[in-house]
């Protein structure tokens, strides 16, 4: 598909035509603690040419309007369409859409010179600021959204947030409960899911985080988020087995063995168990250094678990990783 030219926008051409929509995550039963925006059915709407000034100049002044420019016979359209309403409706009303059959309205497709679609164009403020002609990958089409509304945060957005926080502060089931409530808005929300099962694996119940893992597909069971929360429910059930009380023991033990690599893990696990993960990232990185290929480099192996399970922006994770690079390249 050819891009089109806009003053003052840049169209931009599809360069990732991935289609496949996430798979819904089967939750099972769910609870709703946050109110259901039942808004989000009127934020997309169809109009014509008589309409177009009212529906997308007018309305653009109050909220950035998503046109889309689409026919029956196109096949694109097919899948961008439906992509392009989910995400404007998970945007929580800081965006709306408008969508236009040229076919039904070639005269208004001609004043904006669109050449071929799908084409999809972006109001503020009453004017064009951005467009793009072709089918999209939906991670595009959210950083083209993301750019039109700019700095503000969505609803589901902010209480992801809110729930991570949550659950940092200690409080799993009302975490659980906020992630849970994403999901019951919008099932496709990956990060919800793996939020969960860092809730219910903090929680210790081992076994429903299982169970919920199994019915994910490949795709899904392979994302980043579902794989940095596996690794925090693997971490748990081995701090579930661990004795708090065994700390002193082992750290006296590894004190006078200190090329005890055994005791020195199984300390590193406790420690990270009892909410000790600086002094467990020490112990694993001691590992290491004096013995990095020690079974099977399980301490390089149980480092990179708790940096997933840490999360990448922790300052931990940050510092320990390189701490560790300069360990293996020295």
């Amino acid at each position: 598909m050819s891009s089109i030219i806009l003053d003052p926008a840049q169209a931009a051409n599809a360069s990732d035509p991935d289609q496949a929509p996430k798979p819904a995550l089967d939750m099972g039963p769910q609870t709703t603690t946050v109110p259901p925006q039942n808004h989000l059915a009127d934020l997309i709407k169809e109009t014509d040419t008589n309409g177009f000034a009212a529906d997308v100049v007018e309305a653009s002044a109050q909220v950035p309007v998503i046109v889309d420019f689409w026919a029956p016979w196109c096949g694109p359209c097919k899948t961008l369409g439906p992509m392009l309403e989910k995400l404007v409706k998970r945007a929580g009303g800081l965006v709306k859409m408008v969508k236009i059959n040229v076919d039904e309205n070639q005269p208004l497709a001609s004043q904006l010179r669109v050449q071929s679609v799908p084409t999809v164009f972006a109001f503020k403020d009453g004017r064009p600021v951005d467009a793009f002609s072709g089918a999209l990958s939906e991670s595009q089409i959210q950083a083209f959204i993301d750019k039109l509304i700019g700095d503000a945060k969505p609803p589901i957005q902010m209480t992801l947030e809110t729930a991570a926080a949550t659950l940092k502060d200690g409080d799993a089931l009302a975490a659980e409960e906020l992630y849970t409530s994403v999901l019951s808005q919008d099932p496709t929300i990956v990060p919800a899911f793996a939020g969960v099962i860092r809730c219910i694996a903090a929680q210790g119940d081992f076994a429903r985080a299982r169970e919920m893992l199994e019915r994910l597909d490949a795709k899904t069971l392979a994302n980043i988020d579902v794989q940095a929360a596996i690794s925090a429910l693997e971490l748990a059930e081995e701090g579930a087995s661990m004795d708090h009380g065994e700390l002193g023991e082992l750290q006296t033990k590894v004190d006078a063995q200190p090329k005890n690599h055994e005791a020195r893990f199984e300390l590193a696990q406790a420690q990270f168990s009892a909410n000790q993960a600086a002094e467990a990232i020490d112990n694993l990185l001691e590992i290491v250094r004096l013995e990095r290929a020690w079974n099977d480099q399980a301490g390089r192996k149980q480092l990179i678990k708790i940096f997933d399970a840490l999360g990448a922006a922790d300052p931990l994770t940050i510092d320990a990783r390189k701490r560790l690079s300069a360990v293996l390249f020295s």
